[in-house]
């Protein structure tokens, strides 16, 4: 049976297929082989999505709705703007910064790339700016918000592994920080050899003004981190404080969302809810399927008997995740590969925190890579900057990328400490 369900898998993935439809149709496929009753279809979809904490996913979902339609993304850049405008290559570094700030808010990484390409890219272009460095930066920026609480890939993690996703989201941040701001070195160093242009002058009484109107918005990661790392709410129900904080702040405080634009906003919330629903309930079946084979435990003893080197190891668990990546989103790479690594992990004493930290690096590296890249896409598609030449300009992007996950892989201290 496992050759069937592996063989639908590649054969669906090459003609193009959405993943979530390739896991449900391969492993339907396989129980049609396996004589296996066709009530597990629907048993294991149902059981899989019968869980208290993937109810954050659709009120984090509304909440970044709110906020691509209330205005905050825009007051977030204004305030970026007032603390780099005066660095040489202004607009580079708004992107950067930006990308940490609204990793803070949305949890998406495509989502955030979608809101700065939208804005920034035709603002670079103004300024003449190269288009494949512009939207390289307003890819890799936005995918940081995969790594940055509330990430909606560390809350499929941390409820795939029983790994409390209050810590997940605390150590995320010294990750996410350290790309971004690594981001800006090297935008630094562009901009001085291109020679492009500073914005605006230094000014305390800018960066007040401009902080204060986004204020609002950037206590929303506060609230987040504070509140679940803190006991005082779960992320489910984290979820729900922050979808109406930022409804009353988009709706009674910046007044940019009325009435008529609430069945958009929940429409695009439950679509993308829909989405990652059914990648969720399909991989659940395909994963149910993979381990009545015991395919999981079959692919551990064979990684553990390659060598007992810890090292070794953890570079080929990386190897595999960034493979898996550049095929697979994250939900369900996380969702298949979990089972299968996770044990290795265990075995190489690697914390499970740590360890949650490794495969989102990987797989945010993945929304930037060909062939299912879904950040560049994104950023494709809004400059206009054809797929072969933009991967060429986020070769740099994704070395920034892998030498912070090397750091993570073998520096534990830099996920752990803040959890205690």
């Amino acid at each position: 049976m496992a050759g069937i369900l592996f063989a639908a898998f590649v054969v669906f993935l090459v003609l193009g297929i959405p993943v979530g439809f390739v896991l449900a149709l391969s492993s339907v496929a396989a129980i049609f082989y396996a004589d296996y009753p066709l009530t597990v279809l629907s048993q294991r979809f149902f059981a899989s999505l019968d869980s208290f904490p993937y109810m954050a996913i659709p009120l984090f979902m509304l909440a970044g709705s709110i906020m691509a339609h209330g205005g905050i993304t825009r007051r977030i850049i204004d305030f970026a703007l007032s603390l780099v405008g005066s660095i040489r290559g202004a607009l580079a570094h708004v992107v950067a910064v930006s990308g940490v700030m609204l990793g803070g808010i949305s949890g998406s990484g495509v989502a955030d790339a979608a809101a700065l390409g939208s804005i920034m890219v035709p603002e670079m272009k103004r300024r003449n700016y190269d288009t494949g460095f512009s939207a390289a930066l307003v890819a890799a920026s936005g995918s940081i918000g995969l790594i940055i609480p509330p990430s909606i890939a560390l809350i499929i993690y941390g409820v795939t592994t029983n790994t409390s996703i209050g810590d997940l989201f605390l150590a995320g941040i010294i990750p996410g920080v350290a790309i971004g701001l690594l981001f800006l070195v090297y935008s630094y160093f562009v901009a001085k050899k291109r020679n492009y242009p500073v914005e605006t002058a230094f000014s305390w009484a800018n960066v007040w003004i401009t902080f204060r109107k986004a204020a609002l918005a950037l206590l929303m990661p506060v609230i987040i981190i504070v509140g679940i790392r803190g006991g005082m709410f779960t992320a489910t129900e984290g979820g729900a404080i922050i979808a109406v904080y930022a409804f009353l702040i988009s709706m009674f405080v910046y007044r940019e969302i009325k009435i008529k634009d609430l069945p958009k906003i929940f429409f695009d919330a439950a679509l993308s809810t829909a989405v990652i629903s059914l990648i969720i309930g399909a991989t659940s079946l395909f994963g149910w399927l993979l381990t009545s084979e015991q395919i999981p435990q079959k692919a551990a003893n064979f990684l553990l008997g390659l060598t007992d080197d810890r090292i070794l190891l953890l570079l080929l668990i990386n190897v595999i995740l960034l493979v898996t990546g550049m095929f697979i989103d994250s939900g369900p790479a996380i969702l298949l590969l979990t089972p299968i690594l996770a044990p290795v992990a265990i075995s190489l004493d690697v914390n499970m925190v740590q360890f949650g930290l490794i495969m989102v690096i990987n797989l945010t590296i993945g929304l930037l890579t060909p062939p299912v890249g879904t950040a560049m896409y994104v950023a494709s598609n809004i400059s206009g900057v054809p797929i072969p030449q933009l991967t060429r300009k986020l070769v740099p992007f994704w070395l920034i990328m892998l030498f912070v996950l090397l750091l993570v892989t073998y520096i534990p201290e830099i996920t752990t400490f803040v959890i205690g």
